[in-house]
């Protein structure tokens, strides 16, 4: 008999969590410690979502998700899960820039920015400041029309050389494009330049081990293998999800699947009122992306000095549509030195990492697919020769993921690395008010993506759903 992943499950609980990415793990955390009942459903057999990992033979062991987040992930997971979790979280040193216009190396905070800004790019001083202030100063509720591009005309007029400085990293980090409203690039860049990038010392295995721990202490009831069919409501309000073909009931529900799929499989546009599903249908998926995972051979190293994080491209200018385009000229690398992961085998890897469209992918054949593949593997390899020479002779492993892998293992809709655009926050946040006790916490945009976005995004949603059950319970009639 095939095992049952939700045998010993309650019937009811507080809150049910539909999906274990770093948003839906931080609410069921949150609420568990509060003293909720909560269970955490997640329909693969990981947990992480986009921050998981995958191992191969020969002791390789590949974060799937990108490497570096701001300094303020030590303080959300310090406050939200554990001292011993933020405490693993260290700094990257080189950060480095390799592409027709410059190559440099920076520690990616606002003192060396500004340096270079002023000394390497000839800029104003007091110009630098002020984009510095400005992008300092935007936060959620600012005017949404300009956008990133005009942000930088206005302090940067024909400048395109540090329109490339300050902008590729954030495509990288959130998938924002120039045409986006500024404040989704300000908030994210302002958010690095406090104090540089960070990663998490011992790998997203460690992490996610650390964070189930945490969630097994705080009585949350962990289930993989758990796939959703339905969010069920009564009069108007959560009542169950079908899971594995059983209804678990519950006074709350977060959905930390993608948006979309929450909205229009999940739930159901029945359940809506008609300008809110014509709303967010409106709602403009994010981009996906490809990775290619190396892995060298036992004894084989490379020098510190390459960088931690690599920006590399071969392209004359500065193009969003370039950044996406099936005919690579864009890669970002992540080196994983054997300090990533002081505790396991001495490995050096490397992760290199492209935004792609989902349909550039989706429609090939089988054969086309792998064929795809493959030529990804190889001109990803070739244009690696420049930083890691001879890479394919010291190579253990090497192996490719696509926009179809991510839809495979997530579910996201076409694949979507960074959720929804700009709009879907306001689609987000206003599900429980169409649906009472239902809510969203994931990738949306922009600005929630990344670790640290969707760890702050799933503590948000925690304290309305905690205000909303103890409401609720204050509420509620006496007993005789």
């Amino acid at each position: 008999m095939p095992k049952d992943f939700l045998k010993g499950a309650n019937d009811e609980y507080d809150v049910i969590v539909i999906g274990s990415g770093l948003a839906g793990m931080t609410s069921a955390n949150i609420l568990g410690r509060a003293g909720y009942s909560v269970l955490l459903l997640e329909q693969h057999y990981k947990l992480g979502g986009m921050a998981t990992w995958f191992k191969r033979p020969g002791g390789h062991i590949f974060d799937v998700s990108l490497h570096g987040f701001p300094y303020g992930m030590i303080k959300s997971c310090r406050r939200y899960w554990s001292p011993e979790i933020a405490a693993a979280i260290v700094p990257l040193k080189n950060i480095r820039f390799d592409n027709p216009m410059f190559s440099l190396t920076t520690t990616y905070n606002r003192d060396d920015f500004t340096r270079l800004l002023t000394d390497r790019f000839d800029v104003a001083p007091a110009t630098v400041k002020a984009f510095f202030d400005t992008a300092r100063g935007m936060n959620f509720y600012d005017d949404q029309a300009m956008t990133t591009g005009q942000l930088f005309e206005q302090f940067f007029p024909g400048r395109q050389d540090v329109v490339r400085l300050l902008m590729e990293p954030i495509v990288y980090a959130n998938g924002s494009t120039l045409e986006d409203p500024a404040i989704t690039y300000g908030i994210v860049f302002s958010n690095f330049m406090s104090k540089g990038v960070y990663t998490f010392e011992g790998g997203t295995d460690r992490l996610i081990q650390m964070m189930e721990a945490e969630l097994l202490a705080n009585q949350v009831d962990v289930r993989i293998k758990c796939d959703v069919e339905k969010i069920n409501l009564r009069q108007g309000r959560v009542a169950s999800v079908t899971v594995n073909g059983r209804t678990i009931k519950a006074r709350s529900v977060i959905s930390n699947a993608n948006l979309r799929a929450t909205i229009f499989r999940l739930l159901g546009e029945e359940q809506l009122d008609r300008q809110f599903v014509d709303q967010a249908r409106e709602v403009r998926l994010n981009n996906s992306s490809t990775q290619v995972y190396m892995a060298l051979k036992p004894g084989e190293t490379v020098d510190e000095s390459t960088g931690d994080l690599l920006f590399s491209s071969t392209a004359r200018e500065f193009r969003t549509d370039l950044l996406l385009n099936r005919d690579v000229t864009s890669r970002t690398y992540s080196f994983y030195y054997p300090r990533t992961r002081p505790d396991g085998r001495e490995r050096t890897l490397l992760v290199s990492s492209t935004n792609a469209h989902f349909q550039d992918w989706s429609d090939l054949s089988d054969e086309e697919y792998q064929a795809s593949k493959a030529d990804l593997i190889e001109t990803t390899l070739d244009a690696v020769e420049t930083y890691v020479p001879n890479i394919r002779r010291r190579l253990a492993h090497v192996e490719a993921s696509t926009p179809r892998t991510f839809r495979h293992y997530t579910q996201h809709v076409a694949g979507a690395s960074f959720g929804t655009k700009f709009e879907g926050l306001a689609i987000s946040r206003g599900l429980p008010e169409q649906v009472k006790g239902l809510y969203h916490a994931g990738s949306v945009g922009i600005i929630m993506s990344g670790w640290l976005g969707a760890i702050n995004y799933g503590v948000i949603v925690a304290n309305d759903v905690d205000s909303m059950l103890m409401a609720a319970a204050t509420s509620a009639p006496a007993s005789s």
